[in-house]
């Protein structure tokens, strides 16, 4: 398809494709002559990759490459997740500097049979722990056990869905809006528990 078609197709205007191409984000279309090049499925993946990262996850520009670099590069897809995770979750980029093992951290990760690596999830959980402890918050391993044993479950289901494709476009796309979206749905229903719990509890009945 020329660019005409591909714009139509994926409802991105010419001029924003362009950009993608100089950007490096879009892989050049196959050269028919000097004025004019032939675009595949592939970019149309990618144009729909590219939008749901800046139009749902809203990621900016150099965030996106970042991402679409790894994957064009052959990056393995383990570390292209955590770069999807890191990213869109916000997870500090330099947290390993000032991070250091806490008890609950190293906890939780036993008390779940979770793999006992550094990572930027595993660091910024004790940066968080740290922090709380610091401002004298209570958190019982109890707590952490509750929480981490639901949050497992939620995991789970998140990273079927997102490998159940070998397509690196397509985990891309699962991982990040999914990670976007679910955690909002989660932290929703969070809400909603806490807001259920609090009526039962506090509301006077007439």
């Amino acid at each position: 398809m020329q660019l005409k078609e591909l714009s139509e197709r994926t409802a991105t205007t010419p001029a924003s494709i362009k950009y993608y191409l100089r950007e490096g984000l879009l892989p050049p279309g196959e050269t028919v002559h000097a004025t004019r090049a032939r675009y595949s499925q592939r970019h149309v993946k990618r144009l729909e990759l590219i939008h749901a990262l800046r139009h749902i996850v809203h990621l900016n520009i150099e965030q996106i490459r970042t991402i679409i670099e790894m994957a064009d590069d052959g990056a393995p897809r383990l570390a292209v997740l955590a770069t999807v995770q890191r990213v869109v979750l916000g997870l500090e980029p330099n947290v390993r500097e000032g991070a250091e093992r806490t008890y609950l951290g190293d906890a939780v990760v036993r008390l779940r049979g979770w793999p006992d690596r550094d990572s930027d999830a595993r660091n910024a959980l004790d940066v968080q722990i740290s922090l709380m402890e610091g401002l004298g918050i209570s958190m019982p391993l109890e707590l952490l056990d509750a929480y981490s044993q639901a949050l497992d479950t939620i995991a789970g289901l998140d990273l079927s869905l997102t490998t159940a494709t070998d397509d690196v476009d397509d985990i891309i796309l699962t991982a990040a809006v999914g990670m976007h979206m679910h955690s909002q749905l989660v932290l929703r229903l969070l809400a909603l528990a806490q807001a259920s719990h609090a009526i039962r509890r506090l509301e006077i009945a007439p």
